[in-house]
């Protein structure tokens, strides 16, 4: 269950809770979800009791209260602890390690992402769309080009602008075009600020993919680094191991079927963490849209990486092996890891080549 999907669960809870007369308020448009905070438990928490508290002139953790029963029986929720005044603490059943590749594999490079009937709910909900506005800088476009990029997958309308217009070599280079006018529409949300610290020297010589790579990495508050290192090929570049890495995948998704085998989502034994990484990859979105911090997904990418390459070499059969049921579960891990470094890549603005 994505945070979306979590964030549509808990509104029902509130509709059949107005519905039985236990509650007395205006359903709202969206409920927000989020990891949960200190003194918190579970895998998502919601402040929804608190908000509707006011409105529907009880205590918030009797509306808590109120929220988990309905809560507790929805599909995909093994546990609701309430916490201080009225925390909703949600934990999620855990999907089946084949179920989770299997729809990763399924979604393609959108898994994580919200579905079309978000999209539009969220949008309407938060008040129409969001401004993104940056100062004609090189990390600053680049930064609110992919926050932009990562909160659309989250179902949020958005326009980025610049205060003045950029460079053109720097729109050509590392394909950032911000909308020209950021105030337009009627029921617009109030205009966010996008002030990463400055790069210094001149990223444009690194070409898109790894100019854009060493600009989103680090955290909006670190300074990055422009230099050679992030176009080197070996392990000590983190984009050239989350490039390798994918197209290591697809590679062996080629040499399967030269084999006569193809992926199958099955037990995987020594998966070396894969499928918790690939599990948390929504969460990562959603944080990443929610904090305007791309640095969140680029990161979690490496991880993803990382986990995957020590993973690959077993995939396919050696010596004289036949091609199995555990094959074909490995290959299909490899293949869901790749998906996931695909979609994470593509909303970072970067290619995900099949070769390098």
């Amino acid at each position: 269950m994505t945070p979306v999907e979590l964030s549509r669960t808990v509104l029902r809870a509130v509709r059949r809770a107005v519905d039985a007369g236990e509650l007395d308020v205006d359903v709202p448009a969206r409920v927000g979800v989020a990891p949960p905070g200190p003194g918190g438990c579970g895998d998502y928490a919601t402040g929804i009791a608190l908000q509707l508290a006011r409105p529907a002139r009880q205590p918030p953790y009797r509306v808590a209260q109120v929220l988990r029963a309905h809560l507790a029986a929805a599909d995909g929720i093994a546990d609701v602890v309430l916490t201080g005044p009225g925390f909703l603490n949600i934990s999620l059943h855990r999907t089946a390690p084949a179920d989770l590749v299997a729809e990763v594999l399924g979604r393609g490079t959108r898994y994580g992402f919200a579905d079309a009937d978000a999209d539009a709910n969220a949008s309407t909900a938060a008040g129409g769309t969001l401004q993104l506005r940056c100062a004609p800088d090189p990390r600053a476009l680049v930064v609110a080009d992919a926050t932009a990029r990562i909160l659309r997958s989250q179902g949020v309308a958005v326009r980025v602008g610049c205060t003045s217009p950029p460079r053109s070599e720097w729109t050509t280079v590392l394909g950032v075009h911000p909308d020209a006018d950021t105030d337009a529409g009627a029921h617009s949300r109030p205009v966010e600020e996008i002030r990463p610290v400055p790069a210094p020297g001149d990223v444009l010589a690194l070409g898109r993919d790894a100019g854009r790579w060493a600009l989103l990495h680090p955290a909006a508050h670190d300074r990055p680094r422009t230099g050679g290192e992030h176009l080197v090929q070996r392990e000590s570049n983190p984009l050239f191991r989350v490039r390798y890495a994918h197209a290591r995948s697809r590679a062996l998704a080629r040499n399967a079927a030269d084999l006569g085998f193809a992926a199958e989502p099955g037990p995987v034994d020594h998966a070396h963490g894969i499928h918790a990484l690939l599990a948390d990859h929504p969460r990562i979105l959603a944080a990443a849209a929610a904090h305007r911090a791309p640095d969140r997904l680029a990161r979690h990418l490496v991880a993803v990486a990382d986990a995957a390459l020590p993973f690959l070499p077993t995939v396919l059969p050696r010596g004289g092996e036949k091609p199995s049921a555990a094959h074909r579960a490995r290959l299909a891990l490899a293949e869901a890891a790749g998906t996931v470094l695909a979609g994470g890549l593509t909303l970072l603005g970067i290619d995900a080549p099949d070769h390098l």
